[in-house]
């Protein structure tokens, strides 16, 4: 199959829940290391209480992302609450109304998601952050479409661009952010940021290859 159903793709929220919350202790051990140590802390509380949302108000795949958008934009502090926020309500009003999602219309709500953050963040890639994962896992994507791959192709090639970006964080110095004030010292440990995006990317990605072989 080249689509996903946008009412089947529900499923993906309880994966991301899932993952989040498996990740609270990873997550928060790594931003320990240059941060607060309580990144994983903060988005477990946020996808938790998503949980708790969807038990009484379940829906399509956009009317979930639209709550944990809500969510994390009122209920979590921080600078990652806002971003992610935006993130996932930007993805959530670009699949609203379709019925069906293909690689096209994945494409439209990554790049509408990745410019809500850019809207209200200055970071590029190489400032050790969560874009060091967004950006390049997106050109991927839009890469292998042009090049005239299937759409679990190109989440394929997506995934191995967000893993590599996560990963090559790990040397960088941080430019933004808390951390920024360590200078070299924030050499040696994965972005936080960076972590929980490829976690939320991955999660999703292989979410929906399995939505495409069913």
């Amino acid at each position: 199959m080249q689509t996903f159903s946008l009412n089947r793709g529900s499923i993906l929220a309880d994966k991301l829940i899932v993952a989040i919350q498996q990740n609270k202790q990873y997550l928060s051990d790594i931003d320990g290391a240059i941060g607060d140590g309580d990144h994983g802390i903060n988005m477990n509380k946020g996808f938790t209480m998503w949980k708790e949302v969807l038990e009484n108000d379940p829906g399509n795949l956009a009317h979930s992302l639209q709550l944990l958008g809500r969510i994390l934009m009122m209920k979590i502090g921080g600078s990652m609450g806002p971003l992610y926020g935006k993130f996932f309500m930007a993805f959530a009003n670009a699949l609203q109304g379709k019925e069906e999602i293909g690689k096209e219309d994945f494409l439209l709500a990554l790049k509408a998601s990745l410019e809500a953050i850019q809207g209200i963040s200055k970071a590029q890639v190489g400032d050790k952050t969560l874009m060091d994962v967004l950006i390049p896992a997106t050109e991927a994507y839009e890469q292998a479409l042009q090049e005239g791959l299937t759409f679990a192709q190109s989440l394929e090639r997506m995934q191995q661009a967000a893993i590599a970006g996560r990963d090559s964080t790990k040397d960088m110095v941080a430019k933004i952010g808390r951390s920024s004030r360590l200078g070299e010292r924030s050499k040696g440990t994965i972005d936080a940021g960076a972590a929980s995006s490829c976690l939320i990317l991955t999660t999703m990605i292989e979410g929906i290859v399995e939505l495409l072989n069913c």
